[in-house]
């Protein structure tokens, strides 16, 4: 898969193509039936497929939240950041990965832009589409006007196809990036892994920390978030997985880490029997179950103490799930 970042970066040969178009947050099983269309669709046409998204998402760019704001709202928090989907979208099979990951930043000249615009500029003038594949909620354009019936309107006129893909749902509900947000908010990981079709992960590399996991006889793999909001926080059971090493069972706290006077979010693994040297290592964690929320902690021998029950849950919780 190729990532083209900016309008400005697209050649002659990403044009006459099937793209779809979206914010893809999570890239949950909904998202993997847009794109597995997106692929019969381009091979029916004999032609390449790519994934149009954006950055900072469209509601970002609108909320402008301070720091400190975003940090505290977990409930507008991106599933996963732009270098986690390049990542899982790379992971995908190539009957999902698409052939372009087209980021196109959101800012003032796309937030004004008309429906009508947006389709004659960007599709038609620039990339010159065959096909378009859009899920069946998709809205664009200033104040959201544009939809179905527009894009057919002006694929009658220009001469390309608009296809809708209907929901996917898992039971009764409809899997969407918003209820799998609202899933992990309210320690429901079983139901946003249902709606994902894979345990929810957080990836980035280990970095250095203040090291004082250590002196209380529990080291962390620091991991930089890349991001002021999560939808998580608190302490859970996790699997972190390496290249180098594989999948390491262990516990992770998300959060400020009140005990310690910390201001950022932050998220630390404590691995269970290990003891490598890991620092700089591209990884990705998969939170398993919520044990409790984040608390200051009167004293460090309090904070041990707490520490080694939380562990003693997490392994306790990991193996049932491994014998299941």
């Amino acid at each position: 898969m190729q990532v083209i970042r900016g309008l400005h970066n697209c050649k002659n040969k990403h044009q006459n193509g099937v793209f779809t178009i979206g914010n893809f947050d999570g890239l949950h099983l909904g998202h993997q039936k847009i794109l597995q269309q997106l692929h019969a669709e381009a091979k029916r046409l004999d032609t390449h497929c790519g994934l149009m998204t954006f950055e900072p998402l469209p509601r970002e760019y609108f909320n402008k939240a301070t720091a400190t704001d975003a940090e505290i709202n977990y409930g507008t928090a991106r599933l996963m950041n732009r270098y986690e989907k390049i990542r899982t979208l790379t992971n995908f099979s190539p009957e999902i990965c698409p052939d372009y990951l087209l980021i196109l930043k959101f800012g003032k000249t796309l937030a004004s832009m008309t429906a009508a615009e947006f389709i004659k500029n960007i599709l038609v003038d620039t990339l010159k589409i065959r096909s378009l594949i859009i899920g069946d909620d998709f809205r664009f354009g200033c104040d959201r006007q544009g939809d179905f019936s527009l894009l057919q309107e002006f694929g009658s006129k220009h001469g390309f196809n608009v296809i809708s893909i209907a929901s996917h749902h898992i039971g009764d509900r409809r899997a969407s990036s918003t209820l799998i947000r609202e899933a992990l908010l309210e320690n429901r990981l079983a139901d946003a892994d249902k709606m994902l079709g894979r345990a929810y992960t957080i990836s980035g590399h280990i970095n250095h920390g203040e090291k004082r996991g250590r002196t209380i006889g529990f080291p962390t793999a620091n991991i930089h978030l890349r991001r002021t909001q999560t939808p998580l926080h608190g302490v859970y059971s996790v699997t972190m997985h390496s290249r180098k090493f594989g999948d390491v069972a262990g516990i992770a706290n998300i959060g400020r880490r009140p005990t310690v006077g910390g201001e950022h979010v932050q998220l630390e693994v404590h691995l269970f029997d290990f003891d490598e040297q890991i620092y700089g290592e591209p990884v990705c964690v998969s939170f398993q179950h919520k044990i409790r929320d984040e608390k200051k902690f009167d004293s460090f021998d309090d904070l041990k103490q707490q520490i080694q029950i939380d562990c003693q849950k997490a392994i306790d919780q990991l193996k049932m799930k491994n014998e299941k």
